[in-house]
């Protein structure tokens, strides 16, 4: 995991950041805020989370679902960019954290575009299911346990309508993924996702270096 994209050094990181973040103050209060956590490396970098939200717009998305919550930031993004009437459904375990997520929701004017499931995420996206909300999203994006990634994928396919994108983060694990010797499970989880995709006819497919990796799959017709 990392907060920042992979690869770049730092004086050039700071440089990307000063020539084209275009962060609002709220977003920036929660990323430091989320920092002074230990795990705050869980937290999505800021051109990431810029990038969400041009994916977003550009996709004219409405409906929209988050598998992973942690203190908000990506749902927060993700609901600035959406009409008044846009609505994000957000999964997530953690009471904890998504305090935080509701408090910086409710600072931002946007808690009223966000429905938070305190749930496992597979027990939500499968109720989703099957209440008829089958390609009903525009646009999903993935950022959980890393031991479930498959059966976020294939519920997310389900769930997002034809011509819709499924984001899914953390697909290079810090290099990881390039390490053999790594066999921890989350990291082996990863690997099979990434070649599971590679091969997927069911969707078009980008894995883009940013941050931690981020792959975008289009939901073919």
């Amino acid at each position: 995991m990392t907060t920042k994209t992979l690869g770049l050094e730092q004086n050039l990181y700071e440089y990307l950041l000063s020539v084209s973040l275009r962060e609002p103050e709220i977003l920036t209060q929660l990323r430091q805020e989320t920092a002074q956590y230990p795990i705050g490396r869980m937290q999505i970098a800021p051109e990431q989370g810029q990038f969400l939200a041009l994916l977003v717009q550009l996709l004219g998305a409405k409906k929209t679902l988050e598998i992973g919550v942690f203190t908000g930031y990506s749902s927060l993004v993700v609901a600035l960019a959406l009409p008044t009437d846009g609505k994000v459904v957000a999964c997530d375990i953690s009471e904890e954290f998504t305090t935080i997520a509701r408090r910086y929701w409710q600072q931002a004017g946007v808690a009223d575009k966000i429905q938070l499931h305190i749930a496992p995420a597979l027990q939500t996206l499968d109720r989703l299911l099957a209440t008829g909300e089958g390609e009903t999203f525009d646009f999903a994006f993935i950022d959980a346990d890393k031991s479930n990634y498959d059966g976020y994928y294939e519920r997310s396919l389900q769930l997002v309508r034809p011509g819709g994108l499924i984001a899914i983060d953390n697909v290079l694990w810090s290099g990881q993924v390039a390490q053999e010797q790594n066999q921890d499970e989350s990291t082996q989880a990863i690997r099979a996702l990434n070649e599971k995709l590679h091969h997927d006819e069911r969707v078009t497919l980008s894995l883009v270096p940013i941050a931690d990796g981020l792959t975008l799959a289009i939901k073919r017709p």
